[in-house]
């Protein structure tokens, strides 16, 4: 993450901003010892990771969530390229999944955290992120919306429960080897980002909009696709 709080103002804070505070101040309990077991990363990012926990503040300072984020997905969207419309496109239709702060909307502003959904973390007899969460972030995205064009990992989507009000057409990115559909993990992250950034650019409004998706050499296949999955096979270069 990179927080930028000087070049874009944020619009406001996240929903969830009750929670993450629960979460902050859970975290903040732990040693190094237990940290390190939980953010699963080398010494370095242990220290930089636990130096940003002990000054974090939830209030000031902040960043636009959709410019914080520096992992490919996002640096495919490469929203700060983005032109005004395709702004407000994300804006309207993009939610983001976070361990920390549930659901945000692409202008809310965060501060730099490491807690990943998947995380073990226990707060009151609660195991885990996706029991602490529960029913919050389905909750809040039936409220906004009746249908999901889903682009997060399975590691962030199953924390959004199947209901038969919300409707989860699911994207994926893959190829053909040895007559076996496969996803490779980089790719899968690259292809998510740039298909966000082609539906800003050219207002997609509608399923079928998403199917005319050709970047980094992929596009959509009916043969392996379904009501509820499309699939787009990267193809094979002459």
């Amino acid at each position: 993450m990179k927080i930028d709080d000087d070049v874009f103002s944020y619009d406001k804070l996240p929903f969830f901003i009750k929670e993450a505070n629960i979460l902050k101040e859970e975290l903040l309990k732990k040693n190094l010892e237990e940290l390190k077991l939980l953010w699963k990363c080398s010494d370095k990012l242990l220290y930089e990771n636990y130096n940003n926990l002990n000054n974090m503040d939830l209030y000031n300072k902040l960043g636009s969530a959709v410019l914080s984020y520096q992992g490919l997905q996002f640096q495919y969207m490469a929203p700060s390229l983005f032109m005004e419309t395709e702004f407000n496109y994300v804006r309207k239709h993009l939610r983001i999944l976070s361990g920390m702060y549930g659901l945000l909307e692409p202008f809310d502003g965060i501060t730099s955290y490491r807690l990943e959904m998947q995380s073990k973390l226990e707060i009151d007899g609660i195991k885990n992120l996706y029991d602490f969460w529960g029913n919050k972030i389905t909750d809040k995205l039936k409220s906004e919306t009746d249908l999901i064009i889903n682009l997060a990992s399975d590691e962030y989507s199953k924390v959004i429960k199947k209901d038969s009000d919300l409707k989860i057409v699911s994207i994926f990115f893959k190829e053909i080897k040895d007559n076996k559909l496969i996803e490779k993990g980089t790719l899968c992250k690259m292809a998510r980002g740039e298909m966000v950034r082609f539906m800003a650019e050219n207002n997609i409004i509608d399923i079928e909009g998403i199917k005319s998706f050709n970047r980094l050499n992929y596009e959509f296949n009916s043969e392996y696709s379904t009501n509820k999955e499309l699939i787009f096979i990267k193809k094979v270069r002459d």
